[in-house]
């Protein structure tokens, strides 16, 4: 009787881990920017409460942003989570934090939210100047505040 040959051949396996070798090579660094975009995105969600605070003072305090701080005329403290990794300042209703997405390097990511309003305008128009404006890993153009992005 002949026996028949079971199993995968040494070529056969070779082959199969380099082609899972080669997938781990392009899913690794897309999963790392999915992951640093969704950041960003939950860090500006997580800081609509303290621009809809700044916009209430703004408001109660006769359309000027003076005194629109963190802690004082109803403007919240904001509080750090993975989103928002440390809060620079909240002065004058500009917010200033660092996010927890971050460059390819691993350095983290700031938004620098600095409000204005255009007389005959019902709200405040916020503009983000921060590195969070990052079309690879984090927001892109039109989003969040960002008027430019690297």
């Amino acid at each position: 009787m002949k026996q028949v040959q079971k199993g995968f051949t040494l070529i056969e396996l070779m082959i199969v881990v380099a082609i899972i070798g080669i997938l781990a090579a392009v899913a690794i660094p897309q999963y790392g920017d999915y992951t640093s975009r969704a950041r960003a995105g939950a860090a500006a969600m997580e800081l609509d409460s303290v621009k809809t605070a700044i916009a209430l003072c703004f408001t109660e305090n006769g359309n000027v942003l003076t005194g629109c701080n963190a802690g004082a005329l109803g403007v919240p403290n904001i509080t750090i989570t993975r989103n928002i990794t440390a809060v620079a300042s909240v002065t004058n209703g500009v917010i200033s934090v660092t996010t927890g997405a971050t460059t390819a390097a691993g350095t983290n990511l700031t938004s620098v939210l600095t409000p204005s309003f255009t007389a005959g305008d019902s709200v405040l128009t916020w503009v983000n100047s921060g590195t969070v404006c990052n079309s690879a890993r984090g927001n892109k153009v039109g989003q969040n505040g960002c008027a430019t992005a690297t």
